[in-house]
């Protein structure tokens, strides 16, 4: 039987299957995709997800990333990561990677889609295959999650994600988060003559006119577009609990906040390894409370720094306080990073 079946061929899941991989565990990959997948993504990795993909063994190539800058109009506040640098990867670079490294600790990736699941005693069945325990690493909109039961409503406003790539060599080593009260633009440099730039809004429009809002940023990228669009949302997403049964959830399909503090990576390799070590310890009981204190931080600073976003009030002083206030800008950077 196997060991570790993973619902979900994207960064979390890959991870869990290389985890189990090294720790001498038979891992299966369901995805229905063929490799690499590309999706919405802003592409910047902070430096616990870096240094997280070097413990698996997984170094993608990109661009060098020193901190975060928050520019609106005229005003700027920057903060430099603490410990070593981020990075900015293409999401297929990226895919890529973590397949390759789960190829050589032979790993098999099948095709299908996980969707309905069965659980007995000893095993969990879904997709035709039979293991012992199930890693649903599925996705924002994870179908082991709602063929559970475990999907839980979301209050509004709802937020949607777009990216698009841009032939023009990156001006800084920095990710810049422009605002405004429409939304958020994220440039983040992802090659010698790329960047991509992600853009985060609760209105639904196409990324040309989510530029308009940034008209400094709109002149700078003006015909230089490079590739297609893509999209992800609504991105907050809620789980009644990260287990159930013989299933742990982890990556986005155990619950996602938004995509606001550019954590997503980090938490996919945090909690697809914590599911993978609470399993081969023999105690998966522990997953839900281990899967909670990685994760509190970045939903108690992600939702306020949303909250504060959202309402009109305070919309527009999230900048001006970070440029007035640098050490407090760089306390909060260092404390997602």
């Amino acid at each position: 039987m196997i060991d570790i079946l993973v619902a979900g061929g994207g960064p979390a899941g890959l991870a869990a299957a290389i985890r189990a991989a090294a720790a001498g565990l038979e891992a299966v990959v369901v995805e229905p995709r063929p490799m690499p997948v590309d999706k919405a993504c802003g592409e910047g990795i902070m430096p616990s997800g870096v240094a997280a993909l070097r413990a698996l063994g997984v170094n993608p190539a990109g661009s060098r990333l020193r901190g975060i800058r928050y520019v609106e109009g005229a005003r700027q506040a920057e903060a430099t990561f603490r410990g070593g640098p981020g990075l900015g990867v293409r999401r297929t670079e990226l895919h890529s990677a973590l397949h390759r490294r789960a190829r050589e600790l032979g790993v098999r990736v099948v095709t299908g889609r996980a969707a309905e699941v069965r659980q007995g005693p000893a095993s969990v069945t879904t997709a035709g295959l039979t293991a012992r325990w199930l890693i649903a690493a599925d996705g924002l909109h994870s179908p082991v999650r709602r063929a559970l039961g475990l999907e839980r409503p979301c209050p509004a406003p709802r937020r949607y994600g777009l990216r698009r790539h841009y032939r023009i060599a990156p001006w800084t080593d920095f990710v810049e988060v422009h605002w405004s009260r429409e939304g958020e633009a994220y440039v983040t440099p992802v090659g010698e003559g790329l960047v991509g730039v992600a853009v985060l809004s609760r209105h639904r429009r196409s990324h040309e006119q989510h530029l308009c809002a940034f008209p400094a940023l709109a002149r700078t990228l003006r015909g230089l577009e490079a590739g297609p669009v893509r999209g992800a949302g609504p991105l907050r997403q809620a789980a009644s609990a990260p287990r159930a049964g013989r299933v742990l959830l982890a990556g986005d399909a155990a619950g996602y906040v938004d995509a606001l503090t550019g954590e997503g990576i980090a938490l996919a390799a945090a909690t697809a390894s914590a599911a993978v070590d609470c399993l081969v310890a023999g105690r998966p009981d522990a997953y839900p409370a281990r899967w909670a204190r990685l994760t509190r931080r970045h939903r108690l600073l992600t939702g306020a720094l949303l909250g504060a976003a959202a309402h009109p009030l305070t919309a527009g002083l999230i900048v001006p306080a970070a440029h007035r206030l640098p050490p407090l800008f760089s306390a909060a950077v260092r404390a997602l990073q």
